[in-house]
């Protein structure tokens, strides 16, 4: 199935090293590990450093290369920077930063805690600001060149009810990555940003919408062609814009999802749930055709 096959030629991360932030399981997982058979040495981190480890060996066995578990709360700057350090003690330079880390709440606003609304602020927006200001400053200060690739997603260019807190955070980061992707560029950085649509990971579809919700809002039945992503789509986009084949990318922001935000944003989109006989009825009663 192509589907799950690998885009970019062989070795077209070769020389890579490339760091991971939530890359323990997950969408940052398939990424890194597409990365990994496409010749790049990955960081990844997280809080959890039993998975990442787990993860890391997992996936030198399976995709060879080297893979660096570092534990590190993207909340806290000096687990940041220590972080930082121990990546580029390691392999010397870090060439590649993708911003995956991310937290999230399905949740009336009001019912929201400021602790809880503040975590996803302090995961998604904050901690993606200190990895990007540690790399890009140490980047700066060493005149060596870098990419940032940040994943965001199709509802910060528009808002979303009961989702505030997320919503608010990778807007932040939308506007981060355009914004660094001007003022960054005379230092040979890139900044550019992913918005995925539905590619459910193992659990987290449950975990946000549990017991029979998760039949109700089948996110497959948003989307114009069908079904939800493949994570080797994902990461086929993602090894793209962290390959030198993107150098002239800069600043984009690239929607993955099969037409699912186009389809929310028409006012009249959801008229396809009328039926034919419907149609016919309501052509009739306009007595011709239009």
């Amino acid at each position: 199935m192509i589907l799950k096959e690998g885009m970019l030629k062989e070795g077209a991360l070769k020389g890579k090293n490339i760091l991971i932030t939530g890359g323990g399981t997950g969408l940052g997982k398939s990424m890194g590990e597409y990365f990994l058979e496409l010749g790049a040495n990955l960081v990844i981190t997280s809080r959890k450093l039993d998975v990442l480890e787990a993860t890391a060996k997992e996936m030198m066995g399976q995709k060879g290369g080297k893979v660096l578990p570092l534990s590190c709360d993207v909340r806290e700057i000096e687990q940041v920077e220590k972080m930082w350090e121990d990546a580029v003690t390691e392999f010397g330079e870090i060439h590649v930063v993708l911003n995956n880390a991310a937290g999230n709440f399905i949740s009336p606003t009001e019912r929201l805690s400021t602790n809880a609304f503040n975590t996803v602020l302090d995961i998604v927006l904050k901690g993606t600001s200190q990895v990007t200001l540690t790399a890009g400053k140490d980047w700066i200060s060493k005149k060596q060149t870098g990419t940032f690739l940040n994943i965001v997603t199709t509802y910060a260019w528009t808002g979303s009810g009961y989702v505030v807190p997320s919503a608010a955070a990778k807007a932040g980061v939308l506007a981060m990555t355009r914004s660094l992707a001007v003022e960054w560029a005379k230092y040979g950085i890139r900044s550019n940003a992913i918005a995925p649509g539905p590619f459910p990971t193992e659990g987290a579809w449950s975990r946000l919408l549990p017991g029979e919700l998760v039949k109700k809002f089948d996110p497959a039945k948003k989307v114009p062609v069908g079904r939800v992503g493949e994570h080797q789509e994902l990461a086929n986009l993602a090894a793209y814009l962290v390959s030198d084949f993107s150098s002239f990318v800069n600043g984009e922001v690239m929607t993955i999802d099969g037409g699912e935000w186009l389809k929310g944003a028409g006012e009249f989109n959801n008229l396809d749930k009328i039926p034919q006989e419907m149609w016919d009825m309501m052509e009739a009663s306009r007595g011709k055709k239009p």
